[in-house]
């Protein structure tokens, strides 16, 4: 059963566009979790980071077609779900097309329905976590339950940095990549040693229409 207010998902080529341009269009929409005998899990994004193929040194297509870059691969509109730190599974969606290896990672959301007080979202780990987003829906159809994607309803005022814990890949963790809704209290607070490479003086998030 669909939740009310949010049963549209986007459809199929709203995902066949560059990372950098879905990752800023992601700002503001919201991802579902339909459970079967539960009340659905609805959260806004408010953070995100663009992954761009196998040039982007950052991005886990650069090691080619295993068995984990699988869905990352495959056809645009899909999730993609890796465990990280051998703690925590991270939810990204697919996007461009089959082959091109772009992803979105979903950093953070603003907890909408079906959330206990006490839970958080503010870090790509949190959110999988707390949206019960596991590797057994990697490759999994966001058009379709139980977990999809639905528009968002306003356009937020939009802050860019580097990405976050990405400074092995050189030049590339320099790259204005992270998405963040500016006026969220929900986005993460790596610190700032972690976002792209470490240097003296780096400014924080710059503000982007």
């Amino acid at each position: 059963m669909n939740p009310g207010g949010y049963q549209q998902a986007l459809p199929r080529d709203w995902y066949r566009r560059d990372a950098l341009v879905v990752a800023r269009a992601l700002v503001g929409c919201y991802v579902v979790h339909a459970r079967a005998g539960r009340e659905p899990l609805v959260a806004r994004i408010v953070e995100t980071e663009a992954y761009r193929g196998p040039k982007d040194l950052a991005c886990h297509a650069r090691a080619g077609l295993t068995k984990r870059t699988r869905a990352l691969l495959g056809e645009e509109g899909h999730a993609y779900v890796f465990f990280i730190y051998g703690m925590h599974d991270c939810f990204n969606v697919t996007c461009r097309g089959a082959g091109f290896g772009h992803a979105v990672l979903v950093r953070a959301g603003e907890p909408v329905s079906g959330f206990d007080e006490r839970t958080r979202l503010d870090g790509p780990g949190r959110f999988a976590k707390g949206m019960a987003i596991s590797r057994g829906l990697d490759g999994h159809d966001l058009t379709a339950p139980p977990l999809w994607v639905a528009a968002r309803d306003g356009r937020p005022r939009i802050a860019v940095t580097p990405r976050v814990g990405v400074a092995y890949a050189g030049e590339w963790a320099d790259h204005p990549w992270r998405f963040m809704d500016a006026k969220s209290r929900c986005v993460s607070r790596p610190p700032k040693s972690a976002i792209g490479r470490p240097r003296v003086g780096r400014r924080g998030p710059s503000p982007a229409s």
